[in-house]
């Protein structure tokens, strides 16, 4: 009983994380159930099971909520999904052995791409246009085998893609990736099934994460108020670094000398990111302050210099009420 409250712990945190950043639950809860000592393919199947039911509820919020592009999710999910039964399938014939470094790699790897990503500022402005379906195609593909092979992989692959296109706002980009991600989950798992078994399932394990994901998917959205994106991905990142390094460095049977210095090292790493999203969060909110005021001051002013040219007679009506200054 314990251990389950310890998973439905692992399922609350890990949704509660996936809801501020649109990524991390697989990769939240996977890293700590290989910590436990849980096999990495058996790791996976279960987050992904219990990851049908999490994202089934954030893809009707979202939808709810007007946060999904069906266009994007529509040419994303299929190809997803058909990369996540790949991916499964490769992981469910490499041996226990083989597969927990490859899989503690993968997390590591990822878990570096946020603390790189998050201690840069996040961008917020868009150039418009449309995603082609080329574009998507191959990364809801590869999204796709990462997340099964890697435990999680889905959010930290597709949303920064997204965001980094600039022809979506972020919430939609969120709310999109979540959405097909309960396509993605479901493939995970069919392949899963067939390489594995029902064996391969750890149903406690599965019901206790989906119960703790549940309970803090609305929560998620109360957290994403008081914690800033910037910082918890950073600490979240740091966290996934620290924790599959020591897999790693097993499976390279490190003697004892090298590995402190190699914990020091990533530790002034993860410091050092933390003190960068500081600094790149207190950037941000000092231009949005210094908008804000400016904007009010730029009101005040405009009306008191600048002539009224509509009713000198210069500027037709119609043209002075639309803001444009020449005939059309």
């Amino acid at each position: 009983m314990r251990k389950l409250l310890v998973l439905a712990l692992v399922g609350l945190v890990a949704q509660l994380i996936d809801g501020s950043l649109g990524m991390a639950y697989g990769l939240t809860s996977s890293t700590l159930l290989l910590v436990a000592g849980v096999a990495p393919a058996a790791a996976s199947a279960s987050v992904h099971l219990a990851e049908i039911g999490t994202t089934l509820a954030a893809g009707v919020a979202h939808w709810r909520f007007g946060n999904v592009d069906w266009r994007v999710v529509t040419r994303i999910a299929l190809p997803g999904a058909i990369g996540a039964f790949a991916g499964a399938t490769v992981l469910s014939s490499i041996s226990t052995e083989a597969a927990a470094p490859w899989m503690a790699g993968i997390l590591f790897t990822l878990g570096a791409y946020l603390l790189i990503r998050f201690a840069r500022p996040l961008r917020t402005d868009r150039v418009g246009g449309r995603l082609r379906g080329r574009f998507l195609g191959p990364l809801g593909l590869v999204a796709g085998f990462v997340d099964a092979t890697g435990g999680g992989g889905w959010g930290p692959v597709a949303t920064p893609a997204l965001l980094v296109s600039g022809r979506m706002e972020p919430r939609k980009v969120i709310g999109s990736v979540d959405t097909a991600e309960f396509v993605v989950a479901g493939a995970a798992s069919i392949g899963f099934l067939i390489g594995l078994g029902t064996e391969g399932f750890l149903l406690p394990t599965v019901a206790a994460l989906l119960i703790g994901g549940l309970i803090a998917a609305p929560l998620a959205a109360w957290l994403v108020r008081i914690v800033p994106a910037q910082l918890l991905g950073a600490a979240v990142g740091g966290v996934i670094v620290l924790t599959n390094a020591r897999t790693l460095m097993r499976s390279a049977e490190l003697d004892g000398s090298a590995r402190p210095a190699l914990y020091a090292l990533l530790a002034a790493g993860w410091l050092a990111a933390l003190v960068l999203a500081v600094r790149a969060l207190r950037r941000t909110r000092s231009a949005r302050a210094e908008a804000a005021s400016a904007s009010p001051a730029a009101a005040a002013v405009a009306p008191a210099d600048a002539p009224d040219l509509a009713s000198a007679g210069e500027v037709p009506a119609d043209l002075a009420a639309t803001g444009t200054s020449t005939p059309r």
